[in-house]
């Protein structure tokens, strides 16, 4: 009997080391570095991001990300803005930084009006932008609103 349940202690704590661990994204999402480079497109300097090695090995995997709803009219498209702080202190109305948003393109509009500050999931692919400086530098594709 105590073979059995030491057999059994043992394998349900392997199973809980093998487990996808769902990091802290904003904490990850914070390691990335912005350099100022010209772009000669627009005569103009913009930051440009340099992504950790543990922020690259999730590109293309599904993750969860809960923040602050920023409202950029979601109810006529289907994506949704997140930050880690709320309206007031966001990257765009505040003093963050491009590391604390992320935009998510959804699968479906939302089914319900969502409320500046509500603080939503959503879950998607990952991926890491850049190069395209109309675009964010994290997105998350094939995403859905899971609370």
């Amino acid at each position: 009997m105590k073979i059995l349940t030491l057999g059994f202690l043992l394998a349900f704590s392997l199973g809980l080391g093998v487990s996808v661990h769902n990091p802290d994204i904003w904490a990850l999402l914070s390691k990335t570095r912005f350099v100022e480079k010209l772009n000669r497109e627009f005569g103009m300097y913009f930051l440009y991001p340099i992504f950790p090695d543990e922020l690259k090995a999730l590109e293309g995997k599904s993750l969860e990300v809960t923040g602050f709803y920023i409202p950029l009219d979601v109810s006529t498209s289907d994506f949704a803005v997140l930050s880690k702080f709320p309206n007031a202190e966001c990257f765009f109305c505040g003093g963050a930084g491009p590391e604390s948003i992320v935009v998510a393109y959804l699968k479906k509009k939302p089914s319900k009006k969502i409320k500046v500050d509500e603080i939503i999931t959503i879950k998607g692919k990952l991926k890491l932008n850049d190069t395209d400086i109309d675009e964010l530098n994290f997105i998350l594709l094939d995403a859905e609103i899971i609370n």
